[in-house]
């Protein structure tokens, strides 16, 4: 009787359980397929559990992968343009179609899903490509492996250039250490540099020095945007085909760029302002005795100097010379010339009561 009913109430508790998928996601995310080969033009659905919630995530079908080893090229081993974005619900779990495309590279061949935006995750699954062609993995550089033990830091600022559009730049700064059974020496890591939701632009950095099994270090490495980047940027610092970490970067507006575009939105169109009055200064028709400059104005002719004083003595002017005086007087005629008879030319003379008297050759009366 025991022999019955122990395998009965175990297999009640397994029920109760439930299956063990379940158990497994909450140690991380991971992902299932409905079918473990497909051919090219199929499709097959992808499941996930153990994501954030409301989290943006991409799928890829790629190449020269497995899921202990990851994507060994980065997203270039893989069909991009075949890839197909989902959102995780409120429970973190997601379901959907993705169409098997031939990767750019042999297989073995993986279902590659991993975060948009927000704190890097990422999930592996294997996948037969049925018709693409297969080739081994290439051995490892080395035994070692490269484990990042302390937080990721950005150091450095930026300066005057950098307001007026140079290249922003900063220093990646984290330790890592060895924890491999072999020596690392002078590994070359790949920094990416991804703004908002875009794919991470790749960058080879080589970091001269030996880090012995057991032994850490501190690794400092360049990074640089393109000019007049400004926004919301993440740095991931990739080995080996690995993620080590990540670091979120928020790169200022060069308002120094902006204000040039200001300045010279208002000083362009006042210098043409001032050029177009010029030409219409220039062009516009004259009104009729209208001088256009004052030097083109006539000089007037230079008049004759009339004598300050007039002789007192000498015999009287005749008439014809009398006429060619008075024509040069400007302010009076000869005929309407003050207080003197009518047709005078003489030299004007004193006649007062007490002017002295000529005297006569007549003799006393």
């Amino acid at each position: 009787m025991r022999r019955i009913v122990l395998p009965a109430v175990a297999a009640l508790l397994l029920t109760l359980a439930g299956p063990a998928g379940p158990v497994r996601a909450a140690d991380g995310p991971s992902v299932t397929l409905s079918a473990s080969q497909a051919g090219t033009g199929g499709s097959v659905t992808v499941s996930g559990t153990g994501w954030r919630p409301r989290t943006l995530l991409m799928m890829l079908v790629c190449g020269r992968a497995t899921p202990a080893r990851g994507v060994i090229g980065g997203t270039n081993s893989c069909a991009n343009g075949d890839g197909r974005a989902v959102t995780t619900d409120a429970d973190g779990r997601f379901s959907r179609r993705l169409p098997v495309a031939e990767p750019p590279v042999p297989c073995p061949c993986v279902v590659h899903v991993a975060t948009v935006t927000g704190a890097r995750a990422e999930a592996d699954t294997g996948l037969g490509v049925a018709g693409h062609p297969v080739a081994p993995l290439p051995a490892e550089r080395s035994a070692g492996r490269l484990a990042v033990l302390s937080d990721t830091r950005l150091t450095g600022s930026s300066g005057l250039l950098t307001w007026f559009g140079a290249p922003p730049g900063r220093t990646l700064v984290l330790t890592v250490g060895n924890t491999g059974a072999g020596t690392i020496e002078n590994p070359v890591f790949q920094v990416g540099t991804a703004h908002g939701v875009f794919a991470p632009e790749w960058d080879e950095r080589q970091w001269h020095g030996t880090l012995a099994p057991g032994k850490k270090a501190q690794i400092r490495l360049p990074v640089e945007l393109s000019a007049g980047a400004h926004g919301d940027y993440t740095v991931t610092l990739r080995y080996g085909g690995r993620v080590l970490a990540e670091q979120p970067w928020g790169v200022a507006r060069p308002w120094g760029v902006t204000l040039f575009w200001i300045l010279l939105c208002l000083v362009v169109p006042a210098a043409l302002f001032r050029v177009g009055m010029a030409v219409v200064d220039r062009v516009r028709p004259r009104r009729p005795g209208a001088t256009r400059h004052r030097r083109s104005l006539p000089r007037p002719a230079a008049r004759p100097r009339l004598p300050l004083f007039l002789p007192r003595s000498g015999p009287p002017a005749s008439p014809a010379d009398a006429a060619v005086t008075t024509a040069t007087l400007p302010w009076f005629s000869p005929d309407s010339a003050p207080d003197g008879p009518a047709g005078r030319s003489s030299a004007p003379h004193d006649d007062s009561p007490t002017s002295p008297t000529t005297p006569t050759t007549k003799g006393p009366t």
